[in-house]
């Protein structure tokens, strides 16, 4: 944020006499200009006076807007232009430019620019210093704002390449057309990610370097590193983040918890299952709103990997802290069907009972969800009659 300077120079020891803003009597001409400050800024109020003896009079005086204008109406003739501040004590004035010729029907451009050598040169050597000083510490602000810019700037481009990603096997789809084989749709899909998070990992490199004590754009490159399989690098970059938010003053729960969860995806990716379970509990622990996102997310990673074990175990961890998530039954169902056995004399299929009870809660409460029809051939296979109504039994 950029600080204002305020200055007054005692030109005249007379006392001034204003008059505001009057319209004149016969005709007139107009003014109008821009008050610009010391350090080279728009100075943002006070007033801008014209007088006909230098200053002892003011025939006429305008406002000095926000933005530094001021503009009005004056009778035909030449002035000096004065500008005082607010806080200019009375007898005295900031500036003063003589010379102003209003003529009659013309609007006559006259700004007020403090910053110039001769107004400068006239300032006592304290205030040049203190003038200076100021200088510095806008140049300085500016200089973080635009620094500020450029990387909310990159985090807009970061979170759609991120949505993109996520979508890549739908634009693969429609980019290639419904006579495409599902190998050239998964080849496109990976390109789009590929070039998504390459961007991502380009753009959080260099923000990294210019602000590398913000955990947010670690946990960016962090997720680039995840999308391009350098789980290495996601890894000390999750944990960069995890270290610098939970050192900050005000450590926001939300980024410790997204930091953990992804290295929660790291491990899980690396079948690590130990290190992955650990990683999302501790997500959920720092950060208990989300504790049944991060959960649910480990459930569906594990899913991915086919990590039947691992992810019913997660499915149950995650359906403790919300069992209305169908999605997680239908991960269990498909994680306990691996342990399905055949009964010889019938040929059907024998599903462990959690397995059966975990189908039919999925269609309990998602009857015609995304997987509903797979869930019902198969509980049809094994000669399960399908429950709308299903309850678990107690255990």
């Amino acid at each position: 944020m950029k600080r204002t300077f305020s200055l007054w120079l005692g030109l005249l020891a007379f006392a001034l006499l204003p008059v505001f803003s009057q319209t004149p009597a016969g005709p007139t001409g107009k003014i109008h200009g821009h008050v610009t400050n010391p350090t080279g800024e728009p100075q943002g109020s006070g007033t801008v006076s014209l007088s006909t003896d230098g200053g002892a009079t003011l025939k006429f005086t305008f406002p000095v807007g926000a933005d530094g204008n001021y503009s009005g109406e004056a009778a035909p003739g030449t002035y000096s232009a004065i500008y005082r501040a607010l806080d200019t004590p009375p007898g005295k004035m900031v500036d003063m430019y003589r010379g102003v010729k209003i003529v009659e029907g013309q609007d006559v451009l006259q700004d007020i620019d403090m910053s110039r050598a001769e107004y400068i040169d006239k300032l006592p050597a304290e205030q040049k210093k203190a003038l200076e000083d100021l200088k510095k510490q806008n140049a300085e602000a500016i200089k973080a704002n635009q620094v500020i810019n450029n990387l909310n700037s990159d985090l807009r481009v970061v979170n759609q390449d991120i949505k993109d990603a996520e979508n890549a096997r739908v634009q693969a789809a429609a980019d290639l057309g419904a006579s495409a084989t599902r190998e050239a749709v998964d080849a496109k899909a990976n390109d789009i990610r590929t070039a998504k998070y390459t961007e991502i990992q380009t753009l959080m490199t260099k923000d990294t370097s210019v602000m590398p004590d913000q955990s947010i754009l670690w946990t960016n490159l962090a997720r680039a590193d995840v999308g391009l399989k350098k789980y290495d690098d996601a890894e000390t970059n999750y944990k960069k983040a995890i270290d610098l938010e939970t050192a900050s003053k005000k450590a926001k729960p939300e980024v410790i918890g997204v930091a953990n969860a992804g290295l929660g995806e790291v491990y899980a990716r690396q079948g690590k299952v130990p290190e992955a379970n650990a990683a999302f509990e501790a997500a959920a622990k720092a950060d208990p709103t989300r504790a049944a996102f991060h959960l649910r997310n480990e459930a569906v990673i594990f899913f991915q990997e086919k990590n039947g074990d691992a992810q019913v175990a997660a499915a149950d961890e995650a359906l403790k802290i919300d069992p209305t998530q169908a999605i997680l039954y239908y991960i269990k169902g498909q994680g306990l069907i691996q342990k399905a056995t055949i009964d010889p004399k019938t040929n059907r299929i024998v599903l462990p009972s959690d397995c059966t009870e975990a189908y039919q809660r999925y269609l309990a409460l998602s009857p015609t969800g995304p997987y509903a029809a797979e869930v019902k051939g198969i509980l049809d296979q094994a000669g399960e009659k399908i429950n709308p109504n299903y309850k678990a039994p107690k255990k």
